[in-house]
């Protein structure tokens, strides 16, 4: 396959428009003619991944960590060097982020699958914003006025084209003087069986739609407007919320423990060991905005990277119990659910066993 199908591929299990607007994603480097055979998956791009990758002899490194999250004026230090090192090999970068912790499936529900959770669903769906024309047609214009305006990018939902709703009425007017009137005369109220029409459509199509609207619609003034609208997208967002077996918060910090890669920073939990847990929610990475919303529906929230004051006024607020485990770990299932995915694209992959979480050792604790 070359470079630029496999982005394609990747670009559709994660799209960039789910990440958040200060993210960095998509293709780091790389000629999009290149061919790739095989592939290496990773959480963070590091000295020791471009290291393996150029061993390994692969064509591409895709990581979940970007290697810049701004514009860089020179290839300097470590990551410079991650970038030269692997340009030098003819080995791309692909990251995918933010856009992959929303995406479905996508991070949280490779963390959810991997501790056992049961139909797991969005912890906080994700909405987006579109717009829905309204506009008032003769009826025997309707399908071609529809027709113009979904080959502008209006009325496609999901998987369906050409989408639109129409409510039969009657519309009536009375041309002014100067008017050119499609239907009537100067001077004469008219009453014509009208269609009322909507249709769904992306902001960033608005002024293509206007203008096939425009065109193809008889009528010297059509009447039309647009209206801001918010949808939910189905099973994308952040975080996933799921049931296991009725269990304490011990016994489940155990799972855990048991379920993700070990670091040096283990597993800790803040809450009585001995509540029951029957709904779990998780969020790969740092999920300290999401104390809140696993508090309305879980018992506990799997997720990294948790400080001390957070967590004790959670707690002290009534919160539902955390499980705090290394940032790494949290994310590195998603390397393995990705590869599987590139594999039925005819790819070898291989997921890096490294573990690339920074804290390299541990003492004391009380268990």
């Amino acid at each position: 396959m070359r470079l630029a199908d496999v982005v394609t591929e990747l670009e559709r299990w994660f799209p960039p428009n789910l990440a958040e607007p200060w993210d960095s994603v998509g293709l780091t480097f790389g000629d999009p003619d290149a061919a790739v055979e095989s592939v290496l998956l990773a959480v963070d791009p590091t000295a020791g991944i471009a290291a393996e990758a150029i061993e390994r002899r692969v064509d591409l490194i895709v990581t979940h960590h970007p290697l810049w999250l701004s514009g860089v004026t020179s290839l300097r230090g470590a990551k410079g060097r991650f970038a030269q090192d692997l340009i030098r090999a003819g080995i791309a970068h692909f990251n995918a982020h933010t856009n992959a912790d929303r995406a479905n499936p996508g991070v949280n529900d490779a963390l959810a699958q991997a501790l056992g959770l049961q139909a797991p669903v969005p912890l906080e769906s994700r909405t987006s914003t579109s717009l829905r024309l309204t506009a008032y047609v003769p009826t025997a214009d309707r399908e071609q006025l529809i027709d113009a305006l979904a080959a502008a990018g209006a009325g496609t939902i999901g998987d369906y084209d050409r989408c639109a709703y129409t409510t039969a009425g009657a519309g009536t007017f009375r041309p002014l003087a100067g008017a050119d009137p499609h239907i009537g005369e100067i001077g004469r109220t008219e009453q014509v069986d009208e269609d009322r029409l909507e249709m769904v459509l992306p902001v960033a199509a608005r002024p293509a739609v206007t203008a096939a609207l425009l065109s193809a619609h008889p009528y010297e003034e059509p009447a039309y407007d647009f209206t801001e609208i918010l949808r939910a997208d189905p099973g994308l967002g952040l975080g996933r919320v799921g049931g296991v077996p009725r269990q304490t918060l011990s016994q489940f910090a155990d799972v855990v423990a048991g379920a993700l890669p070990a670091t040096a920073a283990g597993v800790r939990f803040a809450g009585d060991p001995d509540s029951l847990v029957e709904t779990v929610a998780v969020v790969g990475g740092s999920g300290a905005s999401e104390l809140q919303a696993a508090s309305r529906v879980a018992d506990v929230l799997v997720t990294a990277d948790l400080k001390h004051h957070t967590v004790d006024e959670h707690l002290a607020d009534g919160g539902c119990a955390v499980i705090d485990v290394a940032h790494w770990a949290s994310e590195w299932p998603w390397c393995a659910q990705t590869a599987n995915r590139l594999e039925t694209l005819g790819l070898g992959t291989h997921v890096s066993q490294q573990v690339t979480d920074p804290w390299s050792g541990h003492r004391g604790g009380t268990g």
